[in-house]
């Protein structure tokens, strides 16, 4: 199994008035930089089998973004990274197929204790995810058994990864009245 942990893009801040904490939605910012670091995985690992994202909204938009930059891919929600445990994130892992690429998306202080516990590291220890930052591990033997960090990217190394900004060619004629107004 190959797994790609990725920790959701920028948010708006805990604790911002009229926002509960579960509904706090990607910033335009955290967005935009999302965009040109999913480029830049696609651009580093293959495309995932499967597209795992947790159901809280901040995520839901990551795994959106990741998912255009994969293609042909659509997010399923896994409940199990949103409120679970390690325990249950490698759980829900050991249903798929041994030879399966994962994608998933979550939070932290998740996110870097389960890569902790995948690499064999002691109970307690985690690693930390920048957001919008991603790691690949390697589990030859499933997620039960100690795996392999491949890479452990943050998001900046990402959008380096992406690589120039597309441009355009600008257009030989000017648009039509029909394109303007669809436009």
């Amino acid at each position: 199994m190959k797994l790609l942990l990725i920790r959701h893009a920028a948010a708006i801040p805990r604790g911002t008035p009229g926002v509960p904490d579960d509904e706090r939605p990607l910033t335009p910012d955290g967005k935009a930089k999302f965009r040109v670091a999913a480029r830049g995985l696609a651009r580093v690992t293959r495309r995932p089998d499967l597209l795992l994202t947790s159901p809280l909204p901040r995520a839901r938009a990551t795994a959106e973004i990741a998912a255009r930059a994969f293609a042909n891919i659509a997010p399923t929600i896994e409940p199990a990274l949103a409120r679970s445990s390690v325990d249950g994130i490698v759980a829900a892992l050991k249903i798929h197929p041994p030879d399966a690429r994962i994608a998933l998306v979550g939070h932290e202080p998740l996110l870097g204790a389960l890569l902790a516990r995948l690499l064999g590291a002691a109970q307690g220890e985690r690693f930390a995810f920048e957001k919008g930052g991603a790691a690949l591990v390697d589990l030859p033997d499933g997620p039960a058994a100690d795996g392999r960090l491949r890479w452990f990217l943050k998001p900046r190394i990402l959008r380096t990864l992406a690589g120039p900004p597309r441009i355009t060619a600008p257009r030989a004629e000017p648009p039509t009245v029909a394109e303007r107004r669809d436009g």
